[in-house]
């Protein structure tokens, strides 16, 4: 277990069914199933081969942990599930699930590895919210995970762009990536660098909150 994959087992809750789709080996819903940190867990995958090596996990593992080979929620019809883990995939993957995802399913728990600002967005455009947001950093990448719900909360352009994460570390190295593609963009590109000029601008104004809260 990582410190990614311990992150996301710290979202999830003593009552929740949960689902770890893209479960890739099943370290994660092993980790839970194991630590009896929810109610139940399965895992599915989209690649047999995948799958497999999770079934042949489980089973050296000696727990019961139900598998589903599966796009999504394709061939998942277990009412019992409210929560689901969908991680280490891309935005477009994390809401192509989330689009077919049934009507039980209370919570998400989601590390998507592109796409953030999009994913907000277009997770705010289906009525899905941000309820709590942290970054790891394991193995030396910077992992975001949300725990997204129905319930109404708060968002703005700011928000909905950077995240609502109080990581001073994360922030800063956002803003050095952004000043080192703005070292590599010509002189004459005047509109291209405005736009990471005012990147590293909003930036410093959320290092500047979290320093003095």
């Amino acid at each position: 277990m990582n410190n990614k994959l311990k992150a996301l087992a710290s979202f999830v809750e003593k009552k929740d069914t949960v689902l770890d789709t893209c479960t890739d080996h099943a370290y994660l819903a092993i980790y839970l199933k194991r630590n009896q940190l929810c109610r139940e867990v399965y895992a599915s995958d989209i690649n047999i081969n995948a799958l497999n090596i999770a079934r042949k996990n489980i089973e050296v593992s000696h727990l019961k942990i139900d598998t589903y080979l599966s796009d999504g929620f394709k061939n998942i019809d277990n009412k019992k599930i409210d929560t689901v883990v969908i991680a280490g995939v891309g935005a477009s993957t994390v809401l192509h699930i989330i689009d077919f995802a049934p009507s039980n399913i209370k919570k998400f728990i989601i590390s998507s590895n592109n796409d953030l600002a999009k994913l907000r967005k277009e997770l705010l455009k289906r009525k899905y919210f941000i309820k709590k947001e942290e970054v790891i950093y394991d193995a030396k990448k910077y992992y975001d995970i949300m725990l997204v719900t129905r319930n109404k909360v708060k968002e703005n352009r700011l928000t909905l762009k950077y995240g609502k994460i109080n990581n001073h570390e994360y922030y800063l190295f956002l803003q050095d990536k952004e000043r080192k593609i703005l070292a590599k963009i010509p002189l004459k590109n005047i509109f291209q660098r405005l736009r990471h000029m005012k990147n590293i601008y909003e930036l410093n104004k959320i290092i500047k909150r979290i320093s003095e809260d």
